[in-house]
């Protein structure tokens, strides 16, 4: 694992379509407000459903302050069948000033907006370990 990157570097990354994001925040905190493009894997999940990102090249793990992203990372990173790169984004869902969009899961229409997260009191996941 390299690390973390911030919030210009995953922007270019999308723009490429180099890079698959995986929001680890629960389904109602992706539901109000995530990256354009990212899955919700929450982080009491990852641990089961790790061997999604077998053959991924890169994945960019997100939270909303950047700290328990990194442990998702590391997670993802240890999976003796994933080959590629994990990071984290850096800022964290706080610092990320692109889109964002809403809903989309259970079938909802997701909606762009340019707003932060207004006031996500989502704190993130505990960590599993």
């Amino acid at each position: 694992m390299d690390g973390e990157i911030d919030a210009d570097e995953l922007r270019s990354k999308l723009e490429d379509g180099a890079v698959r994001v995986v929001d680890i925040r629960s389904p109602g905190a992706f539901e109000r407000g995530h990256i354009p493009g990212s899955e919700n894997v929450p982080f009491p999940s990852l641990v089961d459903e790790v061997e999604r990102f077998e053959g991924d090249d890169e994945v960019v793990t997100v939270c909303p302050h950047g700290k328990s992203s990194v442990q998702a990372a590391r997670l993802i990173t240890s999976y003796e069948g994933f080959d590629g790169d994990a990071v984290s984004l850096a800022p964290g869902l706080d610092g990320w000033d692109g889109p964002l969009e809403r809903g989309g899961a259970d079938g909802e229409t997701p909606t762009s907006d340019t707003a932060a997260a207004d006031g996500d009191t989502d704190e993130g996941p505990a960590a599993p370990f």
